[in-house]
């Protein structure tokens, strides 16, 4: 089990459980957080870029966020960040679509002045079809294990 900083690997893997997001999530959280009319109106949605209602960027950026800390890739630690490289929406996430993540460790960096070190996942979101439809790659903050 991964508990420490210490215990990671480059190349470890780590794969979440999945979600389904339903037309009504997706508006409910473009009415408080992105109000655009191709996250709020179906028929609006038709006319752009989307061509169909779609789930807010941001919105699957924070599905993915409670996917990856379900997965728990640093054991019972939290998921402490210092920022987010790479971050892209690759395909638009549609009413009735599953998610989940898959992940993998592809840099750690120990500190040398505190009991923590630096991992990186390079998180990749896909849909049910095997499409990948969001990537990640967090700056993590992880304990090093307890001299």
């Amino acid at each position: 089990m991964i508990e420490w900083f210490d215990d990671l690997k480059i190349g470890m893997k780590f794969e979440s459980g999945e979600t389904t997001v339903s037309r009504d999530d997706i508006k409910r959280f473009a009415a408080e957080f992105d109000p655009q009319p191709f996250h709020l109106d179906e028929e609006a949605a038709e006319k752009t870029i989307l061509k169909g209602l779609a789930a807010s960027g941001w919105h699957t950026a924070a599905i993915a966020m409670r996917l990856a800390a379900e997965a728990r890739p640093f054991g019972p630690h939290p998921l402490f960040g210092a920022g987010v490289d790479e971050l892209r929406w690759l395909k638009p996430v549609r009413p009735g679509d599953t998610l989940h993540l898959e992940g993998e460790v592809v840099d750690l960096v120990p500190s040398q002045s505190k009991p923590q070190g630096i991992a990186r996942i390079k998180w990749t979101a896909y849909n049910q079809h095997g499409e990948a439809v969001y990537t990640f790659n967090p700056i993590a903050i992880v304990p090093r294990r307890p001299a």
